[in-house]
């Protein structure tokens, strides 16, 4: 008797055993149905530009930034190019239609389709970079440009020797404004007499007609000229190099392509701001509604005076000059100097 107990006692201990060896390795499919659960729960996020990057820095820096973000933050990018406004329009509804749980674009040149899209999907979240759109779903982040356009025409005021500067824009546009006027008040801050030109190219792509409109400018004795074209700039550096004037550039650093005519470069986060915006979006703090980043946020600068450079300061500009640009910029940043924004007027 008391050997049939001791055998159904050990095949009740070997049913336990393998029961609980089973029981393991159904733990661990748990385990591992709840990682692939996670995985499948990574957040989408596409930004959906207007245009093709192609030689903008606007918009390669940006997608820098955006690219870097995913990778640091765990989520799962994708940046899709446009080739005319109704390629777009149709980029931003297959995005919508894939279900991605953040898509965000960039410029007034997304206004009128983001407009349409963000309100046909309410439940849909939506980010623009450069403008703003009034919609309860959509995050809008801008820049304070006016206050880093005021700190180029400061130093520009301070460095012509002609006491005439130049400004090659890419078109009339209110958010242009904000380049030019700024550059007016920091002029006209730190030189009175300086007399300033401005010049429309027609687009943001054309450097034949930015280079034309530098050499009219120059011709009228421009010593100095500001490149506000974004792709235009690039004929203003042409200019610059082939008739001895200087020049600045935008968005990024410029200096690094000809230092001895490119003097400055008006610097432009988008790179930054992307970045911060799928960060907030990955990390529960996103916002919709308005946001904005000026000198005090590092959101705009310029070259040497708020970021340094990895090119020589010029002689034209001088370590003089930028002493003084740097204590207009702390006072745009206490409010001691007020930048006026001409879209808030």
């Amino acid at each position: 008797m008391k050997k049939h107990l001791t055998l159904l006692l050990t095949l009740v201990l070997a049913i336990s055993v393998i029961a609980a060896c089973g029981g393991g390795k159904n733990n661990a499919s748990n385990e591992g149905s709840a990682n692939g659960g996670e995985d499948a729960k990574k957040k989408r996020i596409a930004l959906v530009l207007p245009e093709q990057i192609g030689v903008n820095p606007f918009f390669a820096l940006m997608d820098e930034g955006f690219k870097r973000a995913g990778e640091e933050f765990g989520a799962e990018v994708k940046t899709i190019e446009s080739t005319d406004p109704a390629a777009f329009e149709q980029n931003l509804r297959s995005t919508v239609a894939e279900n991605y749980d953040l898509i965000i674009t960039a410029t007034f040149q997304a206004e009128d389709a983001l407009n349409k899209v963000a309100a046909e999907n309410p439940d849909k979240s939506f980010a623009i970079i450069d403008t703003v759109i009034d919609q309860p779903n959509v995050r809008s982040v801008v820049f304070r440009e006016h206050e880093a356009a005021f700190l180029l025409g400061a130093a520009a005021g301070l460095s012509t020797k002609t006491n005439k500067v130049g400004a090659v824009v890419a078109i009339d546009a209110p958010l242009l404004s904000k380049y030019t006027k700024g550059f007016e008040q920091g002029l006209k801050h730190t030189n009175a007499d300086a007399e300033l030109f401005i010049n429309y190219v027609g687009s943001f792509e054309d450097s034949a007609k930015g280079k034309e409109l530098a050499v009219l400018q120059h011709s009228k004795g421009a010593d100095f000229i500001a490149g506000m074209a974004a792709v235009g700039d690039l004929g203003v550096f042409e200019a610059a190099k082939e008739l001895g004037f200087y020049a600045s550039g935008q968005d990024v650093d410029r200096t690094e392509l000809d230092p001895e005519h490119i003097v400055l470069s008006q610097l432009k986060g988008t790179d930054a701001v992307a970045y911060e915006t799928v960060k907030a979006f990955m990390s529960g703090t996103f916002e919709f509604g308005a946001a904005d980043y000026g000198l005090k946020e590092d959101g705009v600068g310029l070259t040497f005076v708020t970021r340094e450079s990895k090119s020589p300061l010029s002689p034209f500009i001088g370590q003089e000059t930028v002493d003084k640009v740097k204590a207009i910029a702390e006072d745009i940043k206490s409010g001691k100097i007020e930048v006026i924004n001409p879209l808030a007027q």
